[in-house]
């Protein structure tokens, strides 16, 4: 039997050379046994059995949804385009505020906009469904971002008042990016339902993403910069956004030639849905409102991003949910949940546990708002998806400025603290008005393309 010397690092081995016996160092690895093997060998065999393990579990409903071809590179230019719908009207009433000194007429611009936006963008989207996303939604990009510069000449170089209306009125051809996204995933992932679920729960996710991020982005912008830093970095970051999201026609839904030329307002149960969406909306503009006048400071924008944080992580949570709730049991929870912030206010004016009541409350608003679209989805007729849900986000933005100006009135005359009945009552109006969208007609409505029935 050969005979070996071995060291820490070395070894020596018996060997032959041209007939003759001599020995050879040899090396191995400090802690290795007998044949050269290490006496963990075992741990490499089963890591590389869990790494397969892990490379065999099959993927989460995100990861299967970024898998779709073109997916990522839309939802890309389609964030960018997105973040400064958050942007925008903070952008403008600082700018116009800081350099006419009024506040009044800041307010009195950002809603004349809002107010053109309602009515010009059910006719955008109209043309989209009706020509293409990318053939009506690059010029009518372009023509809003002029009317943004428009806004920044005339403000910074003293134009009449008139001229402000004027030019932020033109900003109201913004193209809903986000219903888009939302039909551009409906005709990728048309009949499967899992799919579509998760897809809405990340586009819900992603909207209070950047409206949580966008007003602090503009206020920042605004401050550290100049005035109209947050106008120009918003028009840049919605016309380079629309680009990139307009130049992926693979995943560009086709325009459905045989489509209604009917209103989706003419569907069944579509206005009274619209009624859902504007209770829905004078949640979050009340909320808004009164959480500023609460704060009264900068800590404002930090309680308001919590709820934003909470409803953002929700609807991530909910697009992973096997089984979701009808709608009506989502806003049975948010009109429970809204009561928080009231019970945190009058009860301890405790700025800390009203930061903790949003954050918790916010938690109802993203399923409620998936949930909701999926039914607006379900009941708007094929070829006219953008159109239905401009319609729901039309009803919202209206809904918000409904709640803005019913929760100022109540701080004025009630108090902050009282204020926070303002939500609570508008998501109680909500869920009352999707029992009347119930018992408008049988719970089962049109289908889906997965033969799913509408159900509220």
């Amino acid at each position: 039997m050969p005979q070996t010397t071995t060291s820490p690092t070395t070894t020596l081995r018996m060997t032959t050379s041209g007939g003759t016996l001599v020995l050879a160092p040899g090396f191995q690895e400090p802690g290795a046994g007998r044949g050269g093997h290490h006496p963990r060998s075992g741990a490499g065999t089963h890591g590389a059995a869990a790494a397969a393990r892990r490379r065999d579990r099959p993927p989460g409903p995100y990861a299967r949804l970024f898998r779709t071809p073109g997916a990522r590179a839309f939802t890309a230019g389609n964030l960018i385009a997105r973040l400064p719908m958050g942007m925008f009207n903070v952008s403008a009433v600082i700018m116009i505020a800081g350099q006419r000194g009024s506040y009044a007429l800041a307010g009195a611009v950002t809603a004349t906009g809002l107010a053109a936006s309602a009515l010009v963008a059910p006719w955008t989207a109209r043309l989209v469904d009706r020509y293409g996303q990318a053939r009506i939604a690059v010029p009518a990009t372009a023509f809003a971002v002029l009317g943004s510069l428009a806004l920044l000449l005339c403000v910074r170089y003293e134009a009449p008042d008139w001229t402000l209306f004027a030019a932020y009125a033109a900003t109201a051809t913004t193209p809903n990016t986000g219903g888009m996204s939302r039909a551009r995933w409906a005709h990728l992932h048309r009949g499967d339902a899992d799919a579509l679920h998760t897809a809405n729960s990340f586009e819900q996710a992603a909207d209070e993403l950047c409206f949580m991020l966008g007003p602090v982005l503009a206020a920042f912008l605004c401050s550290a910069l100049f005035p109209e830093a947050g106008t120009l970095v918003g028009a840049a970051l919605l016309l380079t956004g629309v680009l990139t999201f307009a130049a992926q026609r693979a995943t560009e839904p086709p325009v459905s030639r045989g489509a209604s030329r009917r209103s989706p307002l003419r569907t069944p149960r579509m206005v009274r849905m619209l009624a859902v969406f504007l209770a829905t909306g004078a949640v979050f503009g009340a909320m808004e409102v009164v959480t500023i006048a609460f704060a009264d400071g900068p800590a404002a924008g930090v309680v308001l991003a919590l709820q934003a944080a909470g409803s953002c992580a929700a609807g991530l949570a909910y697009g992973r949910a096997r089984r979701t709730p009808r709608l009506r049991t989502c806003l049975a929870a948010m009109a429970a949940l809204m009561t928080l912030p009231l019970l945190a206010a009058t009860l301890t004016g405790s700025l800390l546990a009203v930061a903790g009541a949003l954050l918790v409350a916010g938690m109802a608003t993203a399923p409620t708002m998936v949930t909701g679209m999926g039914m607006i989805q379900r009941l708007t007729p094929e070829g006219q998806l953008n159109e239905g849900m401009t319609l729901a986000v039309t009803a919202l933005l209206g809904g918000v400025a409904a709640g803005a100006a019913a929760g100022g009135w109540t701080v004025e005359r009630a108090g902050a603290a009282h204020g926070y009945a303002i939500p609570a009552l508008a998501a109680a109006m909500a869920l009352v008005f999707a029992g009347l969208l119930h018992r408008s007609g049988p719970t089962k409505g049109p289908t889906d393309a997965a033969g799913h029935h509408c159900s509220t």
